[in-house]
């Protein structure tokens, strides 16, 4: 198996560098090139389309806020990084859109695991399994072993 191309799914929170690490790990190993994304789930989307107040301020802050934390996250990787993305939207749909336009042969994504199917993988890493254009790497990040 080789991977030329790998898309690094990240929520920006502190894990992200453990999760950013193993798909680093995974680029060196294969030569591969990494692009990293970021999915901010669209308050319209998460609330069904029925949010009472415009939102526009809040969405335009989240996006601000992501870019600050996209660009510390890249400074401690140590490797070049062929692209960044800040999208909006469902976020499994969102990751599976982007790989597939990217043609990744393989997304790396942050597993908490909690309960049922989603202690396995975590919801988001389950929902970024199924229907995946490629191969997904669910990297554990919440310390059990």
């Amino acid at each position: 198996m080789s991977f030329k191309h790998v898309v690094l799914a990240v929520d920006l929170t502190e894990e992200s560098i453990l999760v950013a690490n193993k798909a680093v790990e995974i680029c060196k190993a294969f030569e591969a090139d990494l692009t990293i994304i970021h999915v901010i789930e669209s308050l319209n989307y998460a609330y069904g389309g029925d949010v009472p107040i415009d939102i526009t301020d809040i969405q335009q802050q989240l996006q601000n806020a992501a870019h600050e934390k996209m660009t510390l996250l890249v400074d401690q990787l140590g490797i070049p990084v062929r692209e960044t993305q800040v999208t909006q939207g469902g976020i499994e749909s969102e990751i599976h859109r982007i790989a597939e336009d990217k043609a990744a042969d393989l997304i790396v994504v942050g597993s908490h695991g909690r309960h049922g199917l989603a202690l396995l993988l975590g919801s988001t890493a389950n929902g970024v399994l199924h229907g995946a254009p490629c191969d997904v790497l669910a990297v554990r990040v919440n310390g059990n072993k």
